[in-house]
């Protein structure tokens, strides 16, 4: 465990006081008071209109009432086939947007067929070794009239490519794709370690990204900036804000140091965030985030387009959350969760199946977790008026607490030279608030339903969505097949001129684009630039 000073702890993480101590802390260490009255907000207390600078009420001003936020649904396992018929069904339930899982093989850019991924392939999420799994993956759904969302990082420059050829063969100009890749490697490092290529390189891909979809896919979100993963990791909610400002501030940057103009590619930046359970303090941190960055993109970039000083963000409820114990209790958590995204503004959510503590969630969860969404939507109010909680004495403590709070570590994050420089110092301290959540939980200072209190001796399993070991079979046939039926020596040459634009400076993506339209695997497109780039080791 990191070892700092009682003030340190004070900003980040709750302190460990014991169960019969009377007072009340949010996981970032805020001490909650008993009443909260108009002395705890700031005497020129000025929140703005919503859809107007600084953005703390939202970056819409009629948000819900005008359009209900996206409701994505996480799915992709097995083949391609598989995933695409999970598509449907929750495109046929409701959902009004896609959010594609990837397994963990296409996450580092290997092919199925790479002796590394033996067991792993469709394991937890889709495996798209080819074009032809892409075509697959969305055989029916037309891409101009659904927004996808892709979870992945180092690879993101080719499963867009990928998307973007398939979109093409459907007579779809690349102009009308709307979607995100998530794209933020810089959270591989730090908390999740599926990156391939080291820092700089990695970077050079996200900025080239921007720029092609600048100038052929506008409507495309070319980062989701993520929190969500810190927090999976156990970091606080001061920490998320913290931290995932600091990556946005250092993508930003990049972009510019390129010869990008902020104004151009910022308002296709997202930002995606963890949803847990005090509802509180989740309403506060995405209004104190959506403020923080409005005043970074003026004032530290000089942004002028008020597109580019907008935070909009997607919303996961929390995955850590979940217990295998009383599963079903996570359907409330998940409510909950998404109840205070909504309250808090997202523009779209995802919400976890109750089963997902252990297993990918059948069709039923999934189904329920659709359900959670449309009952916030048309039966909880929260989207009836906009930020619902303003005004609030407790939630405007609690917003101006973790802005200050968060404020403090983005200066420390600079003070290291930014997020690419302060990696060690980052995981640092998001172990340190981990640490802290166990043993708050460890000795029953906090509790968690079924697991520490209220346990029960019968153990609940329900039914689990089990993986077919045979798919991964079929997949490598498939993949080998794929192989066997190209041009082999118009890949090669293919890959040799990605090798070359690689050592070079300019964009890699139409090389890219062009070695995959040909016929190219990914881990053929990963493995060239990585042959170039070389391969990231961590120092820790």
């Amino acid at each position: 465990m990191a070892v700092s000073d009682p003030d340190h702890d004070h900003l980040t993480v709750a302190p460990i006081v014991g169960p019969d101590d009377p007072r009340r802390f949010t996981d970032s260490g805020i001490e909650i008071s008993e009443l909260y009255t108009e002395q705890d907000v700031a005497d020129d207390l000025d929140l703005g209109e919503p859809g107007e600078f600084p953005y703390t009420r939202g970056v819409h001003r009629e948000m819900y009432r005008k359009q209900t936020w996206t409701m994505r649904q996480y799915a992709g396992y097995a083949s391609a086939k598989e995933s695409n018929e999970r598509y449907h069904y929750l495109l046929s339930k409701g959902s009004t947007g896609l959010s594609m899982a990837f397994d963990l093989p296409t996450q580092l850019g290997l092919d199925s067929d790479n002796p590394r991924c033996l067991g792993e392939v469709g394991r937890t999420g889709v495996a798209i070794d080819t074009i032809d799994d892409m075509r697959t993956a969305f055989d029916g759904i037309p891409l101009d009239k659904v927004s996808t969302s892709m979870t992945i990082n180092a690879p993101a420059a080719c499963l867009m490519l990928l998307y973007e050829l398939v979109g093409e063969e459907q007579g779809v100009p690349s102009e009308k794709l709307r979607g995100t890749t998530q794209n933020d490697v810089l959270k591989e490092y730090i908390a999740r370690g599926n990156y391939i290529y080291p820092p700089a390189p990695t970077m050079r891909l996200t900025t080239d990204l921007f720029e092609y979809c600048h100038e052929r896919i506008p409507r495309w979100n070319t980062i989701s900036i993520s929190g969500y993963h810190f927090r999976e990791k156990g970091c606080s909610a001061v920490q998320e804000v913290a931290f995932t400002l600091s990556s946005g501030i250092a993508y930003v940057q990049a972009a510019i140091d390129k010869g990008l103009g902020v104004d151009d590619f910022a308002p296709r930046l997202a930002f995606f965030f963890n949803g847990h359970n005090n509802v509180f303090q989740e309403v506060a941190k995405f209004r104190a985030a959506r403020r923080m960055w409005a005043h970074i993109m003026r004032e530290r970039f000089g942004a002028t387009n008020p597109k580019a000083t907008m935070l909009r963000f997607h919303t996961q409820t929390g995955g850590v959350t979940l217990t295998a114990q009383q599963p079903e209790n996570n359907i409330v958590r998940v409510a909950l969760q998404g109840f205070a995204a909504v309250c808090g503004g997202t523009q779209s959510l995802h919400t976890n199946g109750f089963d997902e503590a252990l297993a990918l969630p059948t069709e039923r969860a999934a189904k329920i977790a659709v359900r959670t969404q449309q009952v916030l939507a048309h039966e909880s109010g929260a989207a009836d008026t906009v930020d619902p909680f303003a005004g609030s004495y407790f939630v405007e403590a609690l917003t101006d607490e973790i802005e200050a709070r968060a404020n403090e570590l983005i200066e420390k994050v600079d003070a290291l030279g930014g997020s690419v420089n302060a990696i060690e110092f980052i995981t640092g301290e998001i172990d340190e608030s981990a640490w802290g959540y166990q043993e708050r939980y460890r000795i029953g200072q906090d509790i968690v339903v079924g697991v520490n209190a209220y346990q029960e001796d019968d153990v609940e399993v329900p039914d689990l969505l089990r993986v077919d070991p045979e798919s991964e079979r079929e997949q490598l046939q498939r993949l080998a097949r794929f192989k066997a039926d190209r041009d082999q020596d118009l890949v090669q040459a293919r890959l040799e001129e990605l090798r070359d634009v690689a050592r070079g400076s300019d964009n890699l993506l139409p090389a890219i684009r062009q070695a995959l339209k040909d016929r190219a695997s990914l881990g053929e497109v990963c493995g060239a630039m990585q042959d170039v780039f070389g391969s990231y080791a961590p120092r820790f």
